[in-house]
């Protein structure tokens, strides 16, 4: 498992040190984790699966079915809406100190450079994970979605999260890569958001990888 991040470091797209590169040891326990929430998981889309089925959403099937504008409006707010509620559900799992002790602790064990990879993306508590994650379904009451766009949403997240754990930053603004979410582990208090950084550039929340003058992040 180290093999891979010592192949990317060797061509420049990781500054690591030998010692920021995780531990075959803490890897595996991030597998543990994540394999222990996994069924629990799917908790989350099987309701929402339930619901669409017996109509109490605003989900379509088909896109004919609202035309390809209504569609990409429809999916814009969605993203919008998904945006916001991550965020403000990310943030209250850190100030609301109950529910930082109790679940979303779990995650942030893996507080420094040298314990996060992409496992850790998937290593929670299975309460915090499914909390993360409903913003995708209340969506679903509000905003016409979708489905197989919802499906394939949902599916992303897991590959999102695994992403942004990785440490290594890939400067694509306005997207709030792995740069800014190594920061989040180590400072427990900035950048909070989902897929970009604007509900915390707009909430003060915002903390630039460029502006840390340690080695927090890996750049590309």
């Amino acid at each position: 498992m180290r093999g891979c991040c010592a192949f990317v470091r060797g061509n420049g797209c990781c500054g690591a040190k030998a010692d920021a590169i995780p531990t075959n040891k803490a890897m595996l326990l991030q597998i543990y984790v994540a394999m222990k929430a996994m069924p629990w998981y799917c908790a989350l889309p099987s309701l929402s699966e339930y619901m669409i089925e017996n109509g109490w959403t605003k989900c379509y099937d088909r896109v004919s079915e609202v035309g390809w504008l209504p569609h990409l409006l429809y999916l814009s707010l969605y993203l919008v809406f998904v945006e916001f509620g991550i965020y403000w559900m990310h943030r209250e799992l850190h100030d609301i100190k109950p529910l930082y002790k109790y679940l979303h602790a779990t995650h942030h064990i893996y507080n420094k450079q040298n314990t996060l990879s992409p496992f850790a993306g998937l290593a929670f508590h299975p309460v915090d994970g499914i909390l993360q994650a409903v913003p995708h379904v209340i969506a679903l009451f509000i905003i016409p979605t979708h489905f197989t766009t919802h499906v394939g949403l949902l599916f992303l997240e897991a590959v999102w999260t695994a992403n942004i754990h990785d440490c290594i930053h890939g400067k694509l603004w306005p997207v709030m890569g792995a740069g800014y979410h190594t920061i989040h582990h180590t400072t427990y208090r900035h950048n909070y958001g989902h897929y970009t950084i604007w509900m915390d550039w707009m909430l003060g929340t915002l903390r630039d990888p460029s502006d840390e003058e340690g080695p927090h992040v890996n750049g590309v």
